[in-house]
């Protein structure tokens, strides 16, 4: 589809690129792409089925585990199969009504999953600091409350921007240099002044993403207080040992947004093709890793999947 540049046309259908700069590995691209997206799927759908159908597993961080596995499978379900539809049959159109709910649903998603990250690590404070109290603060009515005000919180956030897109004009451009519309990607080819997408889009992370990042440092540093505080060593290795998983999810998950983020701020030089593949990464790896994780470090979850996939069969 040809590119209209003249004033008073806005654009309603866009043409996604994919990997910009890579238009001929798009086939290769697409193998760990599809890979990702289908280990995210069978291995996220496997721990909500555990978790929902085990009472032994109904424990506060388990149900928080279930919310996090449904939010990967929503996450790169927005975005991989449009990808893929791109690599492999250059099926990049899409309308503008279309661009902005993929967009909605992957930015509240994202911060839904920040969103869970955070209570994870207030259970695991509860966890370790108030051991015998543990179940009778984080009731299931609590949970639920909770798990509500997550997603309230993400639906809340990202749902001024339907407006904000609302309101302006595209007529720069209608191909967007991505595998999948994001809030600035489409703002830039409008011809409106964005400055208020762009200050609201600040707004929304800096109170949003950022700080669940420094509640979560903050309940790491109050929960390693209370551990160094224990005598026995060994109990020091079992407390640190149960919140190893949350630590590696959270790394996984924070880092390259960080990194990505840094290389878009300082990173002048860097070849737009890197900066997609980047906030790809920061999309398909959680989803693929986070099931992954929790199956190795986490003897329930071992031994209920090893019961579902191997034991039935017998």
């Amino acid at each position: 589809m040809a590119s209209l540049n003249h004033t008073g046309v806005s654009h309603t259908v866009f043409r996604l690129l994919g990997i910009p700069g890579l238009e001929d590995q798009h086939r290769w691209i697409s193998i760990p792409f599809f890979i990702s997206y289908l280990i995210a799927l069978l291995g996220n759908s496997l721990l909500i089925f555990i978790i929902l159908t085990k009472r032994s597993l109904h424990e506060p961080m388990y149900l928080f585990l279930c919310m996090l596995a449904g939010a990967d499978v929503v996450l790169s379900t927005c975005t991989v199969p449009q990808a893929l539809a791109i690599f492999w049959f250059h099926a990049g159109e899409i309308s503008l009504d279309c661009c902005i709910t993929q967009l909605f649903f992957i930015h509240s998603t994202f911060i839904s999953e920040s969103g869970i990250l955070l209570v994870m690590a207030f259970d695991r404070y509860i966890a370790v600091c108030y051991p015998l109290r543990y179940t009778t603060i984080l009731t299931h009515a609590l949970i639920g409350k909770i798990g509500v005000i997550i997603f309230l919180r993400s639906y809340g956030t990202i749902f001024p921007t339907i407006f904000l897109l609302k309101r302006l004009t595209f007529c720069k451009s209608n191909i967007l240099p991505n595998t999948a519309c994001k809030h600035i990607v489409l703002a830039h080819v409008s011809c409106d002044d964005i400055q208020v997408n762009i200050w609201y889009g600040l707004f929304v992370l800096m109170s949003t993403v950022v700080l669940d990042i420094v509640l979560i440092f903050f309940s790491y540093v109050l929960i390693l207080h209370a551990v160094f505080h224990i005598p026995s060593q060994d109990a020091h290795y079992k407390t640190l040992n149960t919140c190893g998983s949350h630590v590696c999810v959270i790394i996984l998950f924070y880092g390259p947004g960080i990194f990505t983020t840094l290389t878009q701020r300082f990173g002048h030089h860097i070849v737009p093709h890197i900066d997609v593949l980047l906030a790809n990464v920061c999309i398909l790896a959680p989803p693929m890793l986070n099931p992954i994780i929790y199956g190795i470090k986490t003897k329930q979850i071992q031994d209920q999947v090893v019961y579902v996939l191997f034991t039935k069969q017998k």
